[in-house]
């Protein structure tokens, strides 16, 4: 039997800052990033500022075993249009391969189809990042677009890759998804 995982999202809030600001400078994190400089202090405090009171965002902090590991979020929720899209990062490279990911992208899209009643969810994938944009493919999206030299990483031209889930897509794959959280002992 699986071992189970305590995985958990909370809202994020003004506690969080300085840990979202650390996490955001990781080399590590950077590196997926569409922005790779360091972030200041004072650039981090306007962006924070503006990102938890903004209605078309939302930010949850990612917790294992009660302990904060990392960050998912939506952006451009657009209710009007049904769509949002969204990204995540691991920020403690020990959790990684223990099934949170997929936990997370789970709890995320099931927001987003469930709580929030979109009908897509969308993102984009630096190329390079294959194990993301094939984990997003496990859970149903398919690829919609190849932005070439849609981003510049240390001075060069990175290629992006933009995925899509439908509802109904969501519909046909959710009971399949569901059954490998669990027999990872992921609490779906």
């Amino acid at each position: 039997m699986a071992q189970v995982v305590d995985v958990n999202l909370r809202l994020a809030g003004p506690q969080d800052s300085e840990r979202m600001l650390a996490w955001r400078n990781l080399p590590e994190i950077r590196r997926w990033m569409y922005t790779d400089h360091v972030i200041s202090q004072a650039e981090h405090e306007r962006w924070f500022a503006g990102a938890l009171a903004n209605q078309t965002r939302r930010y949850w902090i990612i917790e294992l075993d009660g302990t904060p590991v990392g960050l998912a979020n939506l952006a451009d929720i657009d209710v009007g249009q049904r769509r949002a899209a969204w990204a995540y990062y691991l920020a403690d490279p020990s959790v990684r391969g223990r099934g949170v990911g997929a936990f997370v992208e789970y709890f995320v899209i099931e927001h987003v189809f469930g709580e929030l009643s979109l009908g897509k969810l969308w993102c984009e994938v630096l190329v390079e990042n294959e194990a993301v944009w094939k984990m997003h493919e496990a859970f149903g999206f398919q690829r919609e677009a190849l932005f070439r030299e849609h981003v510049w990483k240390d001075g060069v031209p990175s290629d992006v890759v933009g995925l899509g889930l439908l509802a109904r897509d969501w519909a046909t794959v959710r009971e399949a998804s569901r059954e490998r959280l669990k027999t990872r002992g992921l609490p779906v």
